[in-house]
């Protein structure tokens, strides 16, 4: 189990610098479906003003250091909490580091060598489930400038606007189906959520993530909570990030 926890941890670390949850639409509008190039200019430069903030955003985390809290639901089961303080190492990659002594004991040693094997096997297996879900996460997170700006391209972008948020939705973005919906705070030009709906083989091995930003008193924004939902296994796992400090002070 706690190699499988660390799988979890692995894959949501992928999404450390960003956002999500849903919000109720009032009305959406497809520009990129409607003729004339203001609508289209509108879009781009929606789209233009979210990667900027999402690149300069994510040069300010680096000068951080924080606190994870991971909680991870397996079957209904609620496992022990754990902590790690967390930072950008030199290849710009989250590092993580536990905090405290081992939130659980192993249970390895009772059962004889037979429900051992069993129990060895459902851990491969599930640590085998969680790589292969932190590879579709990996084709979302970070947004990729490249593929956003070709969903722009080939007409599969639309704003969904609700009370003070535009939602920038992407359709087919990474495989023929799914979506991603960056919510952007139209007061302050900020990312507020991003909700990504994908899947493993097919459909119906649906995985769902959403992570919900906050700012910190400089203004950086940062991942406040961070949600994956692996329905397959009915796994679930909630990131929260707190106690942001600048490296050095």
């Amino acid at each position: 189990m706690k190699q499988i926890c660390r799988t979890f941890a692995g894959a949501l670390a992928l999404c450390a610098p960003y956002v999500l949850p849903s919000v109720t639409l009032v009305c959406a509008h497809s520009l990129a479906a409607q003729s004339g190039p203001m609508a289209s200019g509108m879009l781009q430069e929606k789209l233009e003003s979210v990667k900027a903030s999402t690149a300069e955003n994510q040069r300010k985390l680096h000068q951080y250091t924080w606190t994870e809290t991971s909680r991870i639901t397996v079957n209904g089961d609620v496992k022990p909490p754990k902590e790690f303080t967390c930072f950008y190492g030199p290849d710009g990659k989250v590092q993580k580091a536990p905090i405290g002594a081992p939130a659980e004991a192993t249970a390895s040693g009772g059962g004889g060598r037979f429900r051992q094997k069993i129990v060895a096997k459902k851990t491969a297996e599930m640590k085998d489930y969680m790589q292969q879900v932190g590879g579709v996460i990996s084709l979302y997170m970070p947004p990729n400038p490249q593929k956003m700006q070709e969903a722009f391209q080939d007409k599969k972008v639309s704003i969904a606007r609700s009370e003070g948020l535009a939602d920038l939705v992407f359709k087919d973005y990474a495989l023929p189906g799914d979506s991603m919906t960056i919510g952007v705070d139209q007061a302050t030009k900020k990312i507020h959520t991003l909700k990504v709906h994908s899947y493993l083989d097919t459909p119906q091995q649906p995985v769902t993530l959403l992570v919900e930003f906050s700012s910190l008193p400089d203004g950086t924004n940062y991942p406040l909570r961070t949600t994956l939902d692996a329905q397959g296994k009915q796994i679930n796992v909630v990131n929260t990030n707190t106690n942001y400090r600048k490296i050095g002070q």
